[in-house]
């Protein structure tokens, strides 16, 4: 399924949830996304050899996003306060400070950030934190297919298993 405003009306809204997992930080890593427009539904996932927690939390959302084909209203779910908070709070900060943090830092995963920057712009995107491993639908789906991405991974002897 390719999720687009024009086959749903543009007054279409998409619920995302998105969640990472790594065994190890750094570690073998694996994402996954889960995209419902009305009754559709598309999951996607992925997985890493040697990556960090907060590179998958932000590899996952980047997917959701690019698997939209048109504009569109979407509520992304997560249970990153990482992604959520750096989307809506930090980037404009990080930016105009030159890519460096509050404490003059370079910017962890920039090329990550300037990559989803570039995906919600065409969007109306509304982001919400839920708490993770606490029942939530949704973030439960996606957690399992991160850590099936990276069991797939580890049974192909590209990882270790931890």
């Amino acid at each position: 399924m390719s999720v687009s405003a024009r086959a749903a009306g543009q007054s279409a809204q998409v619920e995302i949830y998105t969640d990472g997992a790594c065994r190890g930080n750094p570690g073998p890593g694996g994402w996954g996304a889960l995209l419902i427009l009305g009754e559709r539904e598309r999951t996607l996932s992925g997985a890493e050899p040697l990556t960090t927690n907060n590179r998958m939390e932000l590899t996952a959302v980047i997917a959701a996003l690019e698997a939209l084909k048109r504009p569109v209203r979407a509520r992304v779910f997560t249970d990153s306060q990482y992604v959520r908070r750096g989307i809506s709070e930090w980037l404009p900060n990080w930016k105009a400070k030159g890519w460096r943090t509050a404490d003059r830092k370079p910017v962890k995963n920039q090329d990550l950030w300037q990559r989803l920057e570039a995906l919600v712009e065409p969007h109306r995107i509304e982001w919400h934190w839920v708490p993770g491993h606490a029942g939530v639908p949704g973030n439960e789906r996606v957690d399992r297919l991160a850590n099936e991405a990276i069991d797939a991974l580890v049974t192909r002897g590209n990882g270790p298993a931890r």
